[in-house]
């Protein structure tokens, strides 16, 4: 009896001797790769909470063969289209093709290009980048593991080690703009600047000031439109919700981010903070429908340009507008080019 006691305490100091170094080690390996999580969400949109999870369990917190002999830290296999060098290893068969990296950074910025242009996970970038459990069901989903609870594990690892802190340091980045330049500098393109003329102050609108809304509000409204790409004014676009990121749409359809930017007239940013639309393709600088568009209260000439599918600067242009103003409550906005000598009425933007 008292040996079998004797043995089973010594089973017990084993178990918990064990568990508090596999503590140590998961979280020596969260601190030396955060940051590369947190900028790669910054690049490319995966979440950071994302990225560690997988690479927590995939490296085995970085003490796997593969991780150890070829810094493949997400066991992603090498496909047809790797051209770099190959590691094998027995996995789901024996001496199998994994990819190998000169870096664990590499590895990390490997992972992200690889969800990001692979159309089975093109789905994912559309979940909001904090919903870490649409993330972990998508993956599985898509093809990502085989293991049927890969999902569960995800989940486990993230609120186990508190992960989702990472994902919100990443969009709080973005916010602030603090490391957007750096995170992306392997994407930057130059973009074709609009040359489209803006013209003069204008010398018929009446600016006036009259009360409007303290907080100009989102109309747009959830339902609305359809899921995926359809049509305003002959051009694409799609509808996207709030913490939607840019760069992943821009990777999803083809199109350059500068380029995105410029279609939607947005300032240098990547994480929506409210439902909108996101055109696609540059848009007509009039419309193809209407004559013109009456204001309803918390309307501006952004959402304008946005509802209707034309071109903000050719907004300001037909209705004789500075930057800066906006067309008040009521009154007419033309869409296309008129002969009229009436403009709308203008309150200045800080009166919104």
């Amino acid at each position: 009896m008292k040996k079998n006691l004797i043995t089973l305490l010594c089973c017990c100091c084993l178990f918990f001797t064990t568990r508090a170094q596999y503590e140590i080690t998961v979280r020596a390996y969260i601190e030396k790769y955060k940051q590369l999580a947190i900028n790669e969400e910054i690049r490319t949109g995966v979440p950071a909470s994302i990225t560690l999870a997988q690479a927590i369990i995939e490296s085995q917190s970085g003490l796997s063969p593969l991780s150890v002999e070829s810094n493949n830290h997400f066991g992603i296999k090498c496909k047809s289209d790797w051209t770099g060098e190959t590691y094998y290893y027995d996995d789901d068969r024996k001496q199998e093709c994994f990819r190998k990296y000169p870096s664990a950074e590499q590895s990390f910025i490997d992972h992200s290009d690889f969800l990001k242009n692979r159309p089975n996970y093109a789905s994912l970038f559309l979940i909001d980048p904090t919903d870490y459990k649409g993330w972990a069901h998508g993956l599985k989903k898509a093809g990502y593991a085989t293991n049927p609870i890969y999902a569960s594990k995800l989940l486990k690892v993230i609120e186990d080690y508190n992960l989702q802190q990472f994902t919100l340091l990443a969009l709080e980045d973005i916010k602030n703009g603090t490391k957007e330049e750096e995170a992306t500098a392997s994407m930057e393109e130059t973009s074709t600047t609009n040359q489209d003329t803006i013209p003069g102050p204008p010398s018929v609108a009446a600016i006036v000031q009259e009360p409007q809304p303290q907080q100009v509000i989102t109309l747009y409204e959830k339902g609305k439109y359809p899921q995926g790409v359809f049509s305003i004014n002959q051009t694409k676009v799609v509808y996207a919700s709030a913490g939607t990121s840019l760069f992943a749409l821009a990777n999803i359809y083809q199109v350059s981010y500068p380029r995105l930017l410029e279609f939607n007239s947005l300032d240098k940013t990547d994480i929506l903070d409210q439902d909108q639309l996101i055109f696609l393709e540059k848009k007509p600088k009039k419309s193809n429908t209407r004559d013109w568009h009456i204001v309803v209260p918390a309307e501006t000439i952004e959402y304008i340009a946005q509802i209707e599918g034309v071109q903000l600067e050719s907004l300001y242009e037909y209705n004789k507008m500075q930057k800066g103003l906006q067309p008040a409550v009521g009154e007419k906005v033309y869409l296309r080019p008129t002969t009229l000598h009436y403009y709308p009425k203008l309150v200045n933007q800080n009166s919104k």
